[in-house]
This record gives structure tokens, sequence and C-alpha cells, in this order.
């Protein structure tokens, strides 16, 4: 019989950092990792974290400049992963106001910092896998925060909305391409509105003028939102929240399609139970869904 060397030692979960921007996600992803009996601490950007929604786990606020205090924090409290997270608007040079690490996080960054948001997302991840962090994506910690493939609302599409997703499938695979944009409306197969730096949100605000302005017969127009070609998913998926969907609505749109399994959608339940109140569909496209309209 084998005798035992000792206790059997139990790895314990790595413990995770946040980088949180604003809205709700980064206490729902620290939520799901603490239940999963991982340690989480959370560094909230100055301008963009909420208050309210990280407090309930160990954090520190920094502003976005101040690289040598994010890092040492994160170090200090034994993060070993890291996930980004929450809604973050692009700074000027001036507004981030680098400290002297900083200075050099840029200066590694190089020309990344003046291309598209995924171009500078994706030197961000590399310079912090650089300093020994491992770079997660959301939903490899929080289950079921990508929107699957289906219908998930009550009512379904129409031959012409079909038609207008495929031509926005298109169109947002364009932009992708050129690290432009993740979404864009179409109606009738005209392109109304493509999403840049402004956002999905603020696009859609402009989208029922313009539809008034081609007096179309509302609800017209689909919200299509779709991740870029090659992007890394570790960070800035395309995202839909209750204020999209309601967006959408006000607007006069009669539905919404999104890439399934490249797209966050932020609380399913909740996204389900608003489109259903406003009549209005909800679609993870996919080869079986986009070839014919329901």
């Amino acid at each position: 019989m084998t005798g035992s060397s000792g206790p059997s030692r139990v790895s314990q979960p790595r413990t995770l950092g946040i980088l949180a921007g604003g809205g709700p996600l980064p206490g729902r992803v620290a939520a799901a990792a603490a239940a999963a009996g991982r340690k989480v601490f959370i560094v909230g950007l100055e301008g963009f974290a909420e208050r309210g929604v990280i407090a309930p786990w160990p954090h520190v606020f920094f502003r976005m400049g101040a690289a040598r205090g994010i890092l040492g924090a994160l170090r200090e409290n034994l993060c070993q992963d890291l996930v980004l997270i929450g809604s973050v608007r692009r700074p000027s040079f001036l507004d981030i106001r680098p400290d002297a690490v900083g200075v050099k996080v840029i200066a590694r960054i190089g020309r990344s910092a003046f291309a598209g948001d995924d171009g500078l997302l994706s030197a961000v991840i590399r310079v912090l896998g650089e300093e020994g962090f491992r770079v997660l994506g959301m939903h490899e910690i929080l289950n079921e925060a990508l929107g699957p493939r289906g219908l998930l609302s009550r009512i379904g599409p129409d031959a012409t909305a079909m038609t207008d997703i495929n031509r926005g499938i298109a169109v947002t695979r364009a932009l992708g391409s050129v690290d432009v944009g993740q979404g864009c409306v179409v109606s009738a197969g005209v392109v109304i509105a493509v999403e840049a730096v402004e956002g999905t949100d603020a696009m859609l605000f402009r989208c029922g003028g313009l539809l008034d302005a081609l007096e179309m017969t509302k609800p017209a127009g689909v919200l299509v939102k779709s991740v870029k070609p090659g992007q890394d998913r570790r960070a800035d998926l395309p995202t839909i929240g209750l204020e999209t969907i309601r967006r959408a609505a006000e607007a006069g749109l009669a539905g919404i399609a999104y890439d399934p399994g490249g797209t966050i959608l932020a609380d399913r339940a909740a996204s389900v139970a608003l489109v259903d109140e406003f009549g209005l569909f909800l679609l993870g496209f996919g080869p079986e869904t986009t070839e014919k309209g329901s």
C-alpha cells in the first residue's frame, strides 16, 4: 500500500483583475468570477467606471494615463488574469496625460495608438501580455454573455427585413475590414446610417429623423451589429444593451440582428422582455436564418 506523501495541493483559482469602463458589465463579470471562487480586484477608469457598479468588490480608481498606478495596483493585488470591459470613449493624448510609465507604454503601442479601435486594443493587449498578465475575454468568465444564434423575440423579421439584414451584414463586414465600426442601419435596402466613433446609441439617435426625411413608413429598418473580421475577441466586442433596444424602438426600427457568438447581449432575459414589449424582433443571424424570412 503506497503511503501518502502529505496533504494534496489544490490549485487556487487565479486572481482576476478587471479594467473597468462604464456600464453594468464590469459588475456582472466580477460577480460571475467571485461565484466561481475567484478573488477579484477592479481598477475603475476615472470618468468611465461607475462607482455603484464596482463598489461591492475591492477596487481603486485611476485616470486612464496613470499607467504606473494601474499596473502597480494590479500587481500588489496579485492579479494574474485581466478582463477589459465596459464602455470607454477614446481620449485625445492631452486627455490621457500619461505619466512616465504611460509614455513608455504609448511608445510600445506605437502607430497602433492612431489606428482604429481594434488595432489599438490589440496593441494594448499585447503590451499587457508583455507585462506578465493574461488577458481574457469577458465571455470566458461570464457564461452566456454572447448572444445565441436564432430568433429570441416573439415576432420575427419579414422578407424585407431579411433582405435588409443581409445588406447590413455586408456593410458591417466591409466597415470592420478597415477597423471603422461594428454596426449599421438598413431600411428597404438603403443604408440609413453607419457606426463610427460616435457609437451605436448615438447613431440610432439620428436614425429616426433620417427615416422620416426619407418618408419611410415605420416600423422600418434593421440595426445590424457584427464583429469585425479578424477582431481580437478579448476586448470591444459589439454589444447590445437595454439602451440600444430603447433607441432602436424610438428610431422606429423593426428589429435588431446581431452576429451570434461575437456579440455581447448585456442582459439576455431583460433584453428579450424589452424587445417583446416594444414589438421588435431580435435575431442572431446565421446561414440558416439569412437565407429566408420568417
